[in-house]
């Protein structure tokens, strides 16, 4: 386990004037600490982070520490310290260390790590906590996502229009909510795209293991997929899909680089869009250890957040453009684009006010059951707690409802 602290160096972004949060004053044991009173002359803002793997993962971890860095380099009055390589359900020594450290803002930034966020947070109420991924809040604790559900649905429109063999495999971590919701919102676009097409899935129980991702990939493929996307934290779907030549997407991160020929489009976080207005709110004295109870960064593509993209800014590889172009779905009783369609719903998504949803009903799962009603739309909580999957999804899922 590797531990790093640094101080901001590049000072180029300014807030504007307002209550500043103070250094916690530490007497005592960690689980003694108190806060002092803001004041803006209380010097930085120590936020520190606890991520799940290695930091050039390229995927997950990696997208976090990016975010982590330009936060820094935006806010003059921000210090950061990173700790990596923790596994979840082991994470409360190291909050105690990092409290211990004056800590005053922790983020935490995996599914698995929610018990020990909570209980660290009773057990030191003047510590502000965030916990990525997850759905339960305390006055010291918010939430937040990253959420790229529209964007599967998106690649999965791309995938059903470009697969021959009507077979796409998806690599995925753990059969949690936000992998179904994900797995769910990339079926129902490749079926939206391609109504014959099936979505393989092969769950690796693990956010990062580069072996199992090798492993994983080459049996989809062995099994006729042409397609392949992996939700693993590394870039070894991609590498494994591009040296059989086979189309991609980029996940987390750009993976572009690595497959410049292959990777066909993808989703990428910025999760500086989070810490910025987290910390700032927090500097700023709007957002306390007293009243978090309800602040859940929900966000989606039109808060800057998530993108669609085999690169920063470039939503589909020009190579398969004109593929796109000329591949054909029935949209509303008429013959569009696949392309035009997928351009169409990025821009809506993007929109302050969209109105397309890739959870608008009626939508029933793979086992029949009706699921999102006519006219409604899934609500967040209902999201949050998915355990049904789509059609064309083939493969065991673990905890999927029957009914």
């Amino acid at each position: 386990m590797f531990e790093k602290s640094s101080a901001s160096k590049v000072l180029t972004a300014t807030l504007a004037a307002g209550v500043g949060l103070t250094a916690l004053a530490f007497q005592g044991s960690p689980a003694q600490a108190q806060a002092s009173t803001p004041s803006m002359t209380s010097g930085k803002l120590k936020a520190c982070f606890v991520y799940i793997g290695p930091r050039g993962d390229i995927g997950w971890t990696y997208a976090h520490d990016q975010g982590r860095q330009i936060a820094e380099k935006a806010l003059p009055w921000l210090e950061t310290k990173y700790v990596e390589n923790v596994p979840e359900g082991q994470a409360t020594s190291t909050l105690d260390r990092l409290v211990a450290d004056k800590c005053q803002v922790i983020f935490t930034t995996s599914f698995g790590y929610m018990d020990d966020t909570l209980a660290a947070a009773k057990k030191y109420p003047n510590v502000i906590f965030a916990h990525a991924t997850g759905y339960k809040r305390l006055p010291n604790v918010a939430t937040y996502i990253a959420d790229f559900y529209q964007v599967y649905y998106l690649n999965g429109l791309v995938a059903g229009a470009m697969t021959k063999s009507n077979k796409i495999g998806f690599v995925g971590t753990f059969p949690i909510p936000e992998l179904k919701r994900h797995l769910s919102a990339f079926a129902l676009g490749v079926k939206a795209a391609n109504p014959k097409a099936e979505v393989d899935v092969k769950w690796l129980n693990s956010w990062f293991d580069p072996a199992k991702t090798r492993e994983a990939s080459e049996a989809l493929l062995s099994a006729g997929a042409d397609i392949l996307t992996s939700a693993e934290d590394s870039a070894t779907g991609v590498q494994t899909s591009a040296a059989k030549k086979i189309p991609t997407f980029s996940h987390y991160n750009s993976m572009y680089k690595f497959s410049p020929d292959y990777v066909v489009s993808g989703h990428i976080a910025h999760w500086d869009k989070i810490y910025i207005d987290f910390l700032s709110k927090i500097h700023a004295g709007t957002y306390t250890a007293k009243n978090l109870n309800n602040v859940d960064y929900w966000s989606l593509l039109n808060t800057g957040s998530v993108e669609m993209g085999a690169d920063a800014g470039l939503a589909i590889n020009p190579k398969y453009t004109a593929q796109l172009k000329a591949a054909k779905m029935t949209v509303a009783g008429k013959s569009v684009s696949v392309y035009d369609r997928v351009m169409s719903l990025l821009a809506n998504m993007k929109s302050a006010k969209p109105t397309f949803d890739p959870f608008m009903g009626p939508i029933s799962d793979r086992n029949g059951v009706l699921r999102v009603p006519a006219g409604k739309v899934s609500s967040v909580a209902d999201l949050n707690s998915m355990g049904w999957v789509a059609p064309g999804v083939v493969g065991a899922v673990a905890d999927e409802p029957k009914k």
